[in-house]
């Protein structure tokens, strides 16, 4: 755990000196919460996937969080940058799916009706961990462009997505690093890269 935290609160620290510099501030946190969360399992392809994983990770976090802090990120603080999110199909994958051609996917529309509506029965149960689910796999997708070149940098398109990404993660990573603090020991997995000598 100590140097999932150590590696993590390096990429924050890294983020926060990067000042307006939006895209490569969530790219520095994206790898804080890398740090965070991904074990040897997950990074071997063993795990159900990302997704799962990222599951897995946020109910810990949910059921350790005694103070509500992600709570309070999310139905307070958040809660307008993150229904924007929601509502963007520019971060919605089958949206991209449908737009490359990908058979199967022309109910793209459909599928974002129906995400909303999965999403919005969650904030109506204030179920944290499904409602932190939903905004990763939007913020993932947002990664995936980014990562993979599929967004210019600083570029005058998108930019609210990718502003309010980057605060959502500047937000809540410290939060998911103060419940691991205050936790050492749960088991939070195997780092795959550990120092070696």
């Amino acid at each position: 755990m100590g140097l999932r935290v150590h590696r993590s609160i390096s990429w924050i620290g890294r983020a926060e000196q990067v000042g307006d510099d939006h895209d490569a501030a969530f790219l520095f946190l994206w790898i804080a919460f890398n740090a965070a969360y991904a074990d040897e399992g997950s990074l071997q392809g063993i795990a159900t996937g990302e997704r799962g994983a990222f599951e897995g990770f946020f109910a810990k976090l949910v059921a350790l969080d005694a103070d509500q802090q992600i709570y309070n990120a999310i139905w307070k603080q958040f809660s307008g940058p993150i229904r924007n999110l929601m509502q963007n199909r520019y971060v919605f994958n089958p949206f991209w799916q449908f737009h490359n051609g990908v058979d199967g996917f022309d109910d793209w529309e459909e599928r974002f009706n129906a995400s909303a509506r999965s999403f919005a029965q969650a904030v109506q149960s204030t179920d944290t961990t499904r409602v932190l689910s939903f905004v990763f796999d939007r913020l993932y997708i947002l990664r995936n462009q980014l990562i993979h070149g599929g967004a210019t940098w600083n570029s005058a398109v998108n930019r609210a997505q990718v502003g309010d990404s980057a605060a959502i993660l500047g937000f809540l990573m410290p939060v998911f690093i103060d419940i691991m603090m205050d936790n050492p020991d749960e088991d939070w997995g195997q780092p795959f890269y550990p120092v070696v000598d």
